[in-house]
């Protein structure tokens, strides 16, 4: 969930899952009004190998190191059946166009690295076997392997590839914010970032006390979130370039929780408790000013995410009773909201985190699934543009929530709980693939980032469609 359970929560403590739930694998789940089921698109999923990288000057540990990096974010794309183990004879000066095609592969791709000043040029050529052509290239510079941005610049020509081939961006140069305990600190919670494909874990805070829904940037150099380390739940917006903390000021008491930017990067949306009138509020954090009430009063409205356009909002309101939260879509400068979660009348029914794709078309959140024994959290995911209602249930064990969606509009981040323990997962929503991205963690309130430039969300802190058929 976005928000802490803690106790200077009291009063909004009734939004709030009471603790996880178990059940069997086995059991019948239904929503209110809604029949679920696993339900996946059916694409094809194009062969491509990865040559190995010939080097120039440079040592096989890094073009090894490029090459692993390379096809664990193209295999992680959930795009291509990556082949990165070849039979002797497919390595050779060139591309055998035909011998390709006979292997079954769709693309190749063939590069080399070479050493320049303190960092390197990596080429790269994308062969398309079909059509016996070189489909794209590109030099891409990297960094000193010593680098803190080596990784994530590999990444972008990661991402370059899957856009060569899809024409959509893709989703390995990125990374995602979540909170936890550290180690030996059990009084407090922190934020912490990791990349895309499960490395280069770092601590981002150390506020010692409870921090919560940590969320990027549009830019992906800052994160705004809310910390208890005032004495109450207040916002701040950290610089992860400069490393400086910014407090949010809207003269106007209150507990100031859940944050969402607007896409232009200026305006956020925040829920507001006490002090006044409660609920959402938007707040233009470049200028520091401009407190707006947006929706709420007698009930609570809480967990805002805009549109990629800015001009909608969807968010979880506790109208129709403390007991059945449930999701609405308004617009981002308040009026009447509409449903947006399933629900009839009589059964409950339990939605949060809602979180809106960047391809404008369906929003994820965690919904309460009720089994034959025990409820459970799932991540689902409403299609807010066709207007069919199709509601999509992507996992099926333990329970899931916190969903965020990956810059590619495809991928989607959840904390979970499975037999063996939690962690953070991520989900394919048109192939229905899992991976753990860490284990072990009790994590909450992940939030994906944009694709980052240069620097941008990578600096360590320090402190005290197409379906790809062409045959």
């Amino acid at each position: 969930m976005r928000s802490p359970r803690t106790a200077s929560w009291l009063p909004f403590l009734a939004l709030l899952p009471m603790g996880p739930a178990t059940g069997s694998a086995q059991e019948a789940e239904t929503v209110p009004g809604v029949t679920l089921g696993l339900v996946y698109e059916t694409e094809y999923i194009p062969p491509l190998a990865i040559l190995p990288l010939e080097g120039t000057g440079v040592s096989a540990v890094v073009t090894t190191g490029i090459e692993a990096i390379l096809a664990r974010d193209l295999r992680y794309s959930d795009r291509f059946a990556v082949v990165d183990s070849l039979p002797a004879g497919f390595g050779g000066a060139g591309v055998d166009y035909g011998l390709w095609d006979q292997f079954g592969a769709d693309w190749v791709l063939r590069g080399t690295l070479s050493a320049q000043g303190e960092g390197y040029v990596l080429e790269l050529a994308l062969h398309d076997i079909v059509f016996s052509t070189v489909k794209e290239e590109a030099r891409f510079s990297l960094p000193s392997d010593v680098s803190s941005d080596f990784r994530m610049a590999v990444h972008r020509a990661s991402d370059q590839v899957v856009e060569w081939v899809f024409g959509e961006p893709g989703m390995a140069a990125s990374r995602i914010v979540f909170t936890m305990r550290p180690p030996g600190e059990e009084s407090s919670k922190e934020i912490y970032a990791i990349d895309s494909d499960g490395e280069n874990l770092q601590r981002l805070t150390w506020d010692a006390n409870t921090v919560a829904s940590p969320t990027w940037s549009p830019d992906g150099t800052k994160v705004l979130y809310s910390s208890w380390k005032s004495g109450r739940p207040t916002i701040y917006e950290r610089d992860l370039v400069t490393d400086r903390e910014r407090t949010l000021e809207p003269n106007r008491a209150g507990q100031q929780i859940t944050p969402a930017y607007h896409p232009d990067g200026n305006q956020i949306a925040f829920a507001l408790l006490g002090g006044g009138r409660s609920g959402l509020f938007s707040f233009n954090m470049a200028d520091g000013c401009c407190l707006s009430h947006l929706s709420g009063g007698r009930y609570k409205d809480l967990q805002p995410t805009f549109s990629p356009n800015g001009r909608r909002l969807a968010f979880v309101s506790s109208r129709l009773g403390t007991g059945t939260p449930q999701i609405y879509v308004m617009p981002s400068t308040g009026g009447e909201a509409e449903l947006l979660s399933p629900y009839r009348f009589g059964e409950g029914g339990w939605f949060a985190d809602p979180d809106w794709s960047p391809r404008s078309d369906r929003v994820t959140f965690s919904g309460r699934i009720q089994g034959r024994r025990s409820p459970r959290y799932h991540i689902l995911v409403a299609d807010v543009q066709s207007g069919d209602s199709r509601l999509v249930q992507l996992t099926r064990e333990g329970n899931n929530e916190d969903p965020s969606w990956a810059p590619d509009g495809r991928h989607i981040v959840f904390t979970g709980e499975r037999s063996w323990g939690r962690g953070v997962f991520i989900v394919d929503s048109a192939t229905g693939n899992l991976r753990t991205v860490l284990a072990g963690v009790a994590a909450e309130d992940t939030d994906w980032s944009p694709l980052l430039g240069q620097g941008a969300g990578g600096r360590e802190v320090q402190g005290p469609g197409e379906d790809g058929s062409r045959r």
